[in-house]
């Protein structure tokens, strides 16, 4: 079964005065044909450099910020640590190795 990972922004925290992105907060979902989780996070970036170009804000993409979101936390390595933690959540819930309740009514 495959399993499709979605990364989405979920908000942008600026300065009104120069446009410029200080907190991105985004999610990671996984899915299978059965089967979802997900997660949640916010990154604060680092101010740009004095004198370095400044993408202006009506001109940022979700796919670019997405782009920051995954450098911010680490690059690949950290994205495939990500993935694999929800893809271990979907493993648990398609085969549970723990339960909980009781036997009797």
């Amino acid at each position: 079964m495959s399993t499709t990972f979605t990364w989405n922004i979920q908000n942008l925290e600026r300065n009104t005065a120069d446009g410029i992105v200080f907190t991105v907060h985004y999610t990671v979902s996984a899915a299978d044909d059965t089967y979802s989780s997900g997660a949640y996070g916010s990154i604060v970036l680092e101010a740009p450099a004095e004198g370095a170009a400044v993408i202006p804000y009506a001109d940022l993409t979700e796919a670019g910020v997405i782009e920051w979101v995954k450098t911010a936390l680490g690059g690949e390595e950290k994205v495939t640590e990500i993935q694999t933690a929800l893809q271990t959540r979907l493993d648990e819930q398609r085969t549970p190795t723990t339960a909980s309740g009781k036997p009797w009514s």
